[in-house]
């Protein structure tokens, strides 16, 4: 999968204070710390080398030795302050308190005792040290979906109980099936059920505003996660279906926020993600959303397929007396257009 934004970040600033500690390590070394593959350690010692302090002079900046590095060994030279912890202030502190007050209302019904535990005490801990800020925060997540279904979930996950649900899914279908609750999470703006689905044979995602009704039964859960709840909306598995999409610029939020498999820049400002689809409902809105960002898709056929359906949409607004026109301006089903090059941008290292 992809590298996102937040994931690198805390990659790199580990990396530095690894380096502060480790003088001389060699980047296969490194590459194993940090599970990445050692030419992605080089791109973030490019990256930590143009990165710094306010004033961003040569002195400011974060600063490897670059004979060790030819010969294959990272050895940090300026760490720039960056490899000693850093002292919170009380905005820092709010916005954890903050933090753990949303995670302690979203997911707290769905923990263990020792879990809880552990999440109340440090809550505890970091508001007696933030003080009379700490007072000014309360936290109440809003879940856009019946009262009535929410209640009786979070009454479910503290019994620990199955419950029986009526859902229409994102094809408009209507399923009623048995299901094993684990916890409500939040994502993308909406609020899911996360369970194992007994119908299914799977853990499955039920978003709340979608399920018409829901019911406790008598039986127990059996099947709970082998691991801490996820709460990710979707993860992609080998036998779905994948898809490479070329966007502009515009659309970066793509890359950032969707489980993508693997994003490419383009010379051009734009860049290329393939990813894989589940949902080919979910797919068709995707592309519809993004319809003024999008450059090509593949495979073909399903560039058609959304071309198609914005047609359809079209002609449903459109009541008028020249729908029938064959100069009407309509969506192009044009297939996928090549991609521009995939050449990766040089290095800068060599230059130094």
């Amino acid at each position: 999968m992809a590298d996102r934004t937040p994931e690198r970040l805390l990659r790199l600033l580990g990396m530095v204070a690894y380096l502060d500690r480790h003088p001389g390590v060699a980047v296969e070394d490194l590459a194993a710390h940090f599970g990445v593959s050692p030419g992605q350690v080089l791109k973030d010692v490019d990256t930590l080398w143009m990165s710094g302090t306010p004033g961003y002079w040569p002195d400011d900046l974060i600063d490897f030795d670059a004979a060790s590095l030819e010969s294959g060994v990272v050895r940090l030279t300026q760490s720039r302050g960056m490899g000693r912890a850093l002292r919170l202030g009380t905005r820092e502190a709010v916005v954890l308190v903050a933090a753990l007050r949303a995670l302690r209302e979203a997911v707290g019904d769905a923990l263990d005792p020792v879990e809880r535990e552990v999440l109340t005490g440090t809550l505890d801990v970091l508001t007696a040290a933030t003080g009379e800020a700490a007072a000014t925060v309360d936290v109440q997540l809003a879940v856009e979906a019946d009262p009535q279904v929410v209640a009786t979930a979070r009454s479910a996950l503290r019994d620990g109980r199955r419950v029986h649900l009526r859902y229409v899914d994102a094809s408009d279908a209507l399923s009623e099936r048995d299901v094993d609750p684990w916890q409500i999470v939040t994502g993308d703006e909406r609020s899911y059920l996360q369970a194992w689905c007994h119908s299914a044979g799977g853990e499955r995602l039920f978003r709340l505003d979608r399920i018409l009704d829901l019911r406790v039964l008598d039986e127990p859960v059996t099947r709970r996660p082998a691991r801490a709840p996820d709460p990710t909306v979707f993860r992609p598995a080998p036998e779905h279906a994948a898809v490479t999409i070329d966007l502009s610029g515009r659309a970066r939020w793509v890359a950032e926020q969707l489980p993508v498999e693997e994003t490419l820049d383009l010379d051009d400002g734009g860049f290329r993600v393939t990813l894989r689809v589940a949902s080919r409902a979910w797919l068709d809105q995707l592309l519809l959303r993004l319809a003024p960002d999008v450059r090509a898709v593949r495979p073909g056929s399903v560039a058609a397929e959304v071309a198609e359906a914005a047609r359809r949409a079209l002609l449903a607004y459109d009541d008028g007396p020249d729908r029938d026109r064959p100069d009407r301006d309509e969506p192009d089903a044009a297939g996928p257009r090549a991609g521009g090059p995939e050449d990766e941008a040089g290095r800068r290292r060599a230059a130094r």
